[in-house]
C-alpha cells in the first residue's frame, strides 16, 4: 500500500507540483523589470550575435510558455510576454532558449543524441500502452514485454532531456552576466526562474520512471504467477 501511495504521488503530485512552481514563479518575475530593460527578442538576438550565431531567427509564436527553440528551421520562438516583455522572465527564458541554440551550433552531444530518439521516443511512447495493455488482457506476457521496451525508448529520451535542459540554463545564466543583460544582484532572481523551469523537466523524468518500473514489476509479478 505504501509504495502504491509512492507511485501516485509521483505521477500525480509532483507535475502538479512543477507546473504550479514554474506558473508562480513566471508571474512574480514577469513583473520585476531587469536593469538593462532589454525585451526577450532582444536579448534573444544579442546572445546569438555575440556568440556568432546569425543563421538563427527569432519569432514570436502564440501562447504562453509555449517558447521553444526549433532545430529544423533554426528559429528561436517566443511567446508573446517573452518576446515583448523586459522582465526577468523574460531574459531568463529567452536566454535559455538561445542556449539549445549555442548547443546545436557547438553539436553538443546530448542534444544530437536526444535528437537521434525522437522518432524512435515517438513511436515508443504511441505503441507502447497498447501493446502492454493487449498483452495483459490476452495474457500474452511477450507482447506487453515488448510495449515495455519500446515506453523504456521514450524513459530514455526523457532523461537525456535533462542534461540538455540543465546545460541550456547554465548556458543561459552565464550568457545574461556576461553580456551585461543582469546585473549581480539580479544573478538570484533569474536562477529561480530558471531552476523552476527545469523542475517540470526533471518531474517529467521522475513520472516515466515510475511507469516504468511500474510495468516490469506486473510483468514479473505475473511471470511468477505463471
Amino acid at each position: 500500500m505504501g509504495a502504491y501511495l509512492i507511485y501516485l504521488a509521483l505521477i500525480m503530485i509532483v507535475p502538479l507540483w512543477a507546473q504550479s512552481r514554474v506558473k508562480s514563479t513566471y508571474r512574480k518575475y514577469s513583473n520585476v523589470p531587469t536593469s538593462s530593460m532589454m525585451t526577450g527578442a532582444e536579448v534573444a538576438r544579442k546572445i546569438l550575435n555575440d556568440n556568432g550565431i546569425y543563421d538563427v531567427a527569432v519569432e514570436e509564436t502564440r501562447g504562453m510558455l509555449t517558447d521553444h527553440y526549433d532545430p529544423r528551421k533554426k528559429v528561436v520562438r517566443l511567446s508573446s510576454g517573452i518576446y515583448h516583455g523586459h522582465s526577468m522572465a523574460a531574459s531568463a527564458v529567452a536566454a535559455h532558449e538561445v542556449g539549445h541554440a549555442i548547443q546545436d551550433a557547438e553539436s553538443y552531444a546530448f542534444l544530437r543524441f536526444r535528437s537521434a530518439l525522437v522518432p524512435i521516443a515517438n513511436f515508443g511512447s504511441n505503441i507502447s500502452f497498447f501493446l502492454i495493455i493487449a498483452g495483459f488482457l490476452l495474457g500474452a506476457m511477450q507482447l506487453a514485454t515488448i510495449g515495455v521496451i519500446f515506453f523504456a525508448a521514450a524513459v530514455l529520451f526523457q532523461l537525456v532531456t535533462l542534461p540538455v535542459e540543465f546545460d541550456a540554463s547554465n548556458r543561459a545564466m552565464a550568457q545574461l552576466v556576461s553580456t551585461g543583460v543582469i546585473r549581480n544582484n539580479e544573478e538570484r532572481d533569474t536562477k529561480k526562474v530558471l531552476n523552476a523551469a527545469a523542475m517540470t523537466y526533471v518531474a517529467a523524468a521522475l513520472v516515466a520512471v515510475a511507469e516504468l518500473v511500474r510495468f516490469i514489476l506486473m510483468i514479473v509479478a505475473s511471470n511468477s504467477d505463471d
